[in-house]
């Protein structure tokens, strides 16, 4: 009842996250190129040859660089939408290219990786939680804004790799132009280091034993700033920087706490019921 993780880069320069048990593993995303896909994997001891699929969040370049060598070399299938699939201008073998649903979960060997759609300036752009037995970790970068969707996956997990992209200040007095800026922060850009800690503050779920903040703008973040930020509002989650430079360590992710209940998106969205006028007219009564 484990699952084992590590950010391999994140950036805008890459991303790609390794998420497995002991017999299989999954990538999300695929930004960096195969050669140093293989390197870094090979300096933290993990092996190619347990990763069993490939999945892709959206057709920005940052995500998907090295996907067409890197499923090709180890005949990965990559679960990706038929939308995000046409507008990233990929060379993949039909055979092995699948498409995936949002909230409906697809069974890697006994991992199971479940979509949601996000907020973000992509054609079909998508955040993933990978569950194993009863640990969860969820993977949620590249979001304009938080929603009820991100917040009832983020009380699942025992881990989470979560955006944490701006410093608000450094945003503003930076050299960005102001269409640049805009669109970092204007809900289909990217999570402030405030807008991720609020997140964090008010979801984290007691059991969260790991927390790496990902995506950080190597112009308008700090590493220091924003681990020291979350540090000072937590006791018992571990708090990494996953860098745009090189891989983190591996990190054994167990099940230390039970999820009291599954989240539901069907649910979370259904429209309140509204009572005839003589009913609220009677509960105003007794109220």
């Amino acid at each position: 009842m484990s699952l084992y993780i590590t950010s391999l880069n994140s950036g805008s320069n890459g991303n790609c996250y390794y998420i497995g048990n002991e017999n299989e593993a999954i990538l999300v995303d695929a930004g960096i190129s195969c050669r140093e896909t293989e390197k870094r994997m090979k300096r933290l001891g993990l092996s190619i040859e347990k990763v069993r699929a490939i999945f892709i969040s959206h057709e920005h370049g940052d995500h998907i660089a090295g996907l067409n060598v890197l499923s090709k070399k180890f005949k990965l299938p990559v679960y990706i939408t038929p939308h995000t699939h046409r507008n990233g201008n990929l060379n993949l073998n039909p055979e092995t290219t699948l498409p995936f649903t949002a909230f409906a979960p697809v069974m890697i060997g006994a991992l199971s990786v479940t979509a949601f759609p996000k907020s973000h300036d992509a054609i079909d752009p998508h955040s993933f939680i990978v569950a194993h037995e009863k640990v969860t970790v969820g993977i949620f970068t590249d979001i304009g804004n938080v929603c009820k969707h991100l917040t009832g996956y983020f009380k699942q997990c025992h881990a989470a790799f979560l955006e944490a992209n701006y410093d608000t200040e450094m945003l503003e007095k930076g050299s960005y132009p102001y269409h640049l800026k805009k669109r970092i922060r204007g809900g289909e850009g990217h999570l402030s280091n405030d807008e991720a800690l609020t997140l964090f503050t008010q979801h984290r779920p007691a059991f969260m034993t790991h927390l790496l903040l990902s995506h950080l703008s190597k112009n308008n973040n700090s590493p220091e700033l924003v681990e020291e930020l979350f540090k000072r509002h937590t006791v018992n989650t571990k708090i990494v920087v996953a860098t745009r430079y090189n891989e983190t360590e591996v990190y054994h992710v167990t099940g230390n706490g039970a999820i009291s209940a599954v989240y539901d998106p069907y649910k979370a969205f259904q429209p309140k019921k509204v009572l005839p006028k003589k009913h609220q007219l009677q509960l105003n009564l007794f109220s």
